[in-house]
């Protein structure tokens, strides 16, 4: 195996010409179907035409022509179908096919033909036409009246309790306004001198103030136990402790 980015020229060294041919979606679909099961067709070429030309045609294998997915079961791919054919135009355009690893690149050939195959008019044609326009314009929904109503075990729910709950806990804080910081810290220490712990709720209860509002002042003045018996609390730093029935000492 090469390494990435190589190209196998060995296509090039062969000379090795190729038709670039411009199908309808339906042949390649049905093309498709075929991979691994044989020919797909026949193309004619013939030395007589007009001004010289040679006229070309691809006629499709039978089997091929059933057209999977349409609700009419009559209407079939066509099978005739004759190539106009197109110089290069003095372009230089070559084909290259990759490996499944997409590590190997291979020219394949040299554009030498460039034609458009085309349909040949006809009953089968104008038939397939006709229901691929009707298919792609039905609607992607349709609305269905129901007999009975639909019952099952996930019935709809106008909200949810968890959005219930944090509604509330938010209309709740919006209705605490942030009083003056020196009147806050006047409860909170009237507080610490009934006791010496507090949880942030039961704080919250007695300020009424918001829980961010509270927690900074709270940083000024106290510390928060992250471990031991008072896990989760708040108390006073020592610099500002009193609590009732604190003996007093003299000096």
């Amino acid at each position: 195996m090469s390494e990435k980015g190589e190209v196998d020229l060995t296509g090039a060294k062969l000379n090795t010409g190729v038709w670039l041919v411009k199908v309808p979606k339906y042949l390649s679909q049905q093309w498709a179907k075929a991979t691994g099961r044989g020919d797909v067709g026949k193309l004619r070429i013939s030395k007589k035409g007009n001004q010289g030309k040679p006229e070309v045609s691809f006629t499709l294998n039978e089997e091929l022509t059933v057209i999977e997915g349409l609700e009419d079961k009559t209407v079939s791919a066509p099978r005739d179908h004759p190539l106009t054919m197109q110089t290069v135009g003095g372009q230089t355009l070559a084909v290259f096919t990759e490996a499944s690893s997409a590590d190997k690149i291979a020219l394949e050939g040299v554009v030498v033909q460039r034609a458009e195959c085309r349909p040949a008019v006809s009953e089968s044609y104008m038939k397939l036409k006709r229901l691929q326009i009707e298919e792609s314009s039905k609607p992607i929904r349709l609305s269905q009246q129901l007999a009975k109503a639909v019952t099952n075990n996930y019935k709809p729910v106008a909200n949810h309790a968890y959005n219930m709950e944090y509604e509330r806990k938010k209309k709740e804080e919006g209705k605490r306004a942030r009083a003056d910081k020196q009147h806050v810290l006047d409860m909170l220490f009237s507080a610490f001198e009934k006791h010496q712990y507090y949880n942030i709720k039961d704080l919250v209860d007695i300020t009424k103030q918001p829980v961010i509002y509270l927690k900074e002042i709270l940083r000024d003045i106290g510390i928060y136990n992250v471990k031991g018996t008072h896990k989760n609390t708040w108390e006073l730093k020592p610099e500002y402790r009193h609590y009732q029935g604190e003996e007093k000492t003299d000096d």
